[in-house]
């Protein structure tokens, strides 16, 4: 009986010992399924956490590239609202500057004291000297590019003292010659000579030619002139520095000073320098005395008188004042196309034949008033009565 209740107790042991680790085992098992739960949790926590933040993220970088993008919309809107009014600015200079005059009319005479100092040569048979070896008297180290007329007072006896100028495209003639007629320098006189060049023996030479500084009846800027120096004593000077200026773009200071003889109202000649400022007077270097005669006439440079040494009459009636080339203006002045002959100064229609023959040495167009044309001393064929 001992034995049998000594082994019911062993199986007991055996029993409640299995059981007491089933129950352990469980207990384990649950709690590791109840951490694992809870790791799990957390991670998706973690998950959705981090997603929250990369959004929040993505949230803050797309407003700040709008942001971004905004700002610099609006800067560009800002530079275009600075840009165009600075453009328009810039125009509106521009169309300023070409509007500008250059004129300059100061009511005080030249400084004319290093003339008294200068002696001028004896006309030799050429229409000009070269003077201080072809160097202007002026300063050519001061001189600039920027672009004026100066234009001096008349003296007390109406005589021209000075045109001083830069010369350029800015101050190029913008079209024909307008008239001049009405402007009478000192000394003037309307005689005409059948053997002078376009019959009239003094002619209103400007001091700065109308190409070079678009002046027309400018009294401060015309003097009495003959023909003679008119075309061969000035026209090559002033065709010189007028191709450099159009051809270049530079500039040319270009100085006129009349030279008298007491108080004579006929200047004796014209002192032209002239320089370009670009580069440094390589194309354009010049110094030269005019001189204001006409072979074969004798002048009375006081008064303006004068005669033919042969004897040659003068043309019209004696004391009349209608100029003689008056006969060929026509009433109403025209603009029209011209073809002229320089040399029998004579003007065609451009279809006339007389024109087509005209040799090119001779021959140059003209566009512009007919009695402009007329008032030069040219004469309309009689052919094509242009």
């Amino acid at each position: 009986m001992k034995n049998n209740r000594k082994q019911r107790i062993f199986f007991a042991c055996i029993v409640i010992a299995v059981l007491a680790g089933f129950l352990i085992f469980r207990a384990s098992r649950e709690q590791r399924e109840a951490d694992e739960t809870a790791a799990s949790g957390v991670t998706e926590e973690a998950v959705a956490s981090a997603e929250t933040d990369e959004t929040a993220a993505s949230g803050v970088t797309e407003e700040a590239v709008t942001s971004a993008g905004t700002e610099e919309t609006a800067a560009e809107e800002a530079e275009e609202a600075v840009t165009e009014p600075a453009q328009e600015d810039s125009a509106a200079a521009e169309s300023s500057a070409d509007s500008v005059s250059h004129e300059e009319f100061p009511d005080d005479p030249p400084d004319l004291s290093w003339l008294t100092e200068i002696v001028f040569p004896d006309y030799t048979g050429e229409p000009y000297a070269v003077m201080n070896g072809g160097m202007p008297y002026f300063d050519t180290e001061e001189v600039t590019p920027v672009p004026y007329e100066r234009y001096y007072p008349l003296d007390g006896l109406g005589r021209c003292t000075q045109a001083d100028a830069v010369v350029g495209p800015e101050t190029a003639a913008s079209g024909q010659r307008g008239e001049i007629w009405m402007i009478k320098p000192a000394g003037w006189h309307s005689d005409r000579y059948a053997s002078v060049d376009g019959e009239a023996l003094y002619n209103r030479c400007h001091l700065i030619a109308h190409y070079l500084s678009d002046e027309d009846a400018n009294e401060r800027n015309l003097v009495t002139g003959t023909r003679y120096m008119n075309t061969l004593g000035m026209n090559a000077s002033e065709n010189m520095v007028g191709d450099y200026v159009k051809e270049t773009g530079n500039h040319v200071r270009y100085r006129v000073t009349p030279v008298y003889q007491g108080d004579e109202l006929l200047c004796r000649g014209l002192l032209v320098e002239a320089y370009s400022i670009e580069d440094k007077g390589e194309e354009i270097c010049f110094c030269i005395y005019t001189y204001n005669v006409q072979p074969g006439f004798v002048i009375d440079y006081a008064t303006g008188d004068n005669f033919s040494e042969s004897g040659e009459e003068k043309l019209g009636v004696a004391g009349e004042t209608r100029p003689s080339y008056e006969k060929y203006l026509s009433e109403e002045d025209v603009e029209g196309t011209y073809v002229l002959n320089t040399k029998s100064k004579k003007f065609h229609l451009p279809e006339c034949e007389g024109a087509q023959s005209i040799s090119e040495q001779n021959r140059e167009t003209y566009t512009g008033s007919r009695n402009a044309l007329v008032e030069q001393g040219y004469k309309p064929c009689g052919s094509c009565n242009p």
